[in-house]
């Protein structure tokens, strides 16, 4: 991604877009930042299905990013590259479900899945293989590790989804939210991050490793696959297998969190 001497170079084009509103100076920021989009776009293009095409992506990648640079405020010294990519991000993702790109079929194969970690692990209190998933679901290993594969999309959007139905605070927007907290919020950030690292340390080795890579070396998956010298199908599958190990996490603390 670019860093901060791509941003300051670009303060010029800032002040005539933000301060004179040049259009050219408009054209010109989305031209410098359209690396990003490719970026993010890239990142979230491993494991869809093969109608979902990367111009698909790149067409609502490059709508969020003309929104973040009409929104985004270079005079308080944030840095516009993670603005953006999450802008970015969002926009794919929302593109992708008011596309409806998920098939019911493959949503509701997701809530079986997270469901079952989220009983059984609840249950053993230790992380739970996939024969014991395959077992509680009644399918054969083979079916299960087809099952995670076709539901390699919604692992995408799990964080973004809304924790309550009615409202537009998501999983991420708790996660990152680094404004000032009353007392009982900053207890429940506490709670949640306890849950989520015990979460992670109930993930396999290798699931873990995938997490680490894409989320913290932000590595494609692809890349992943060359590291971990597997298939991408494979590192897809891990990916999905850790992400509903976490959702079914938080969709405990979601109810633990908001029951009255």
């Amino acid at each position: 991604m670019m860093g901060q001497k791509s941003h300051l170079a670009n303060i010029e084009m800032w002040k005539r877009w933000r301060e004179e509103g040049i259009l050219e100076a408009k054209q010109a920021l989305i031209e410098s930042y359209l690396p990003l989009v490719d970026y993010v776009s890239g990142r979230l293009s491993i494991g869809l299905p093969k109608n979902v095409s990367k111009d698909d992506l790149s067409s609502f990648g490059i709508m969020g990013l003309i929104d973040a640079i009409e929104k985004f405020d270079y005079e308080r010294g944030l840095q516009f590259e993670t603005y953006a990519s999450w802008r970015i991000r969002g926009a794919i993702i929302d593109g992708l479900r008011q596309g409806d790109w998920v098939p019911r079929s493959v949503r509701e194969k997701a809530k079986k899945v997270e469901e079952a970690y989220q009983k059984l692990e609840q249950q053993y209190l230790r992380t739970v293989t996939d024969a014991e998933v395959s077992s509680y679901l009644n399918i054969s290993e083979t079916e299960f590790q087809q099952m995670v594969q076709d539901i390699a999309i919604t692992t995408v959007c799990s964080i973004d989804d809304p924790i309550r139905e009615e409202d537009s605070e998501t999983r991420l927007s708790l996660l990152i939210d680094e404004r000032a907290k009353n007392p009982e919020d900053k207890v429940n950030e506490v709670y949640l991050k306890e849950t989520l690292a015990k979460a992670i340390e109930r993930l396999t080795e290798k699931e873990r490793t995938v997490v680490s890579l894409f989320y913290y070396e932000e590595l494609s998956l692809s890349e992943i696959a060359e590291v971990m010298n597997l298939s991408p199908s494979r590192i897809s599958q891990l990916h999905s297998k850790a992400i509903l190990r976490l959702r079914g996490v938080l969709s405990r603390y979601k109810t633990q969190l908001f029951q009255e």
